[in-house]
């Protein structure tokens, strides 16, 4: 990788978990959420790309990881209008508690890009 690569970008993550109470088909609910958010966003003006990431060390844990083209591209998303719509079907797994280790590697389980 070159010095200065990417430079000016923003990546943003989502953090995400299943649990036993959301049931056995809980990561094929994630998947499909995913799928249904990533599909409403395309087009969405700045998104490069996004990934859906699961935690090896953790499988119950997932990560979105979502590439901007910059800081105000994010903004002016994130206080838009169709930003609760868009990420509405992930929402349910929202994770706010962090990672049992210090660092977490993920397998990419699916991604879109522009």
């Amino acid at each position: 990788m070159s010095a200065g690569a990417g430079r000016g970008t923003v990546r943003v993550v989502n953090f995400l978990r299943v649990t036993e109470q959301q049931g056995p088909e809980a990561v094929e609910r994630l998947v499909r959420a995913y799928h249904e958010s990533s599909k409403a966003l395309q087009g969405t003006p700045g998104l490069l790309r996004n990934e859906l990431l699961r935690s090896l060390h953790e499988p119950e844990r997932f990560a979105v990881l979502s590439e901007w083209e910059g800081r105000d591209a994010f903004t002016a998303w994130e206080q838009g209008a169709r930003h609760k719509g868009q990420t509405a079907p992930v929402r349910e797994f929202a994770d706010s508690r962090p990672a049992r280790m210090p660092f977490v590697v993920y397998d990419v389980v699916d991604a879109y890009s522009e």
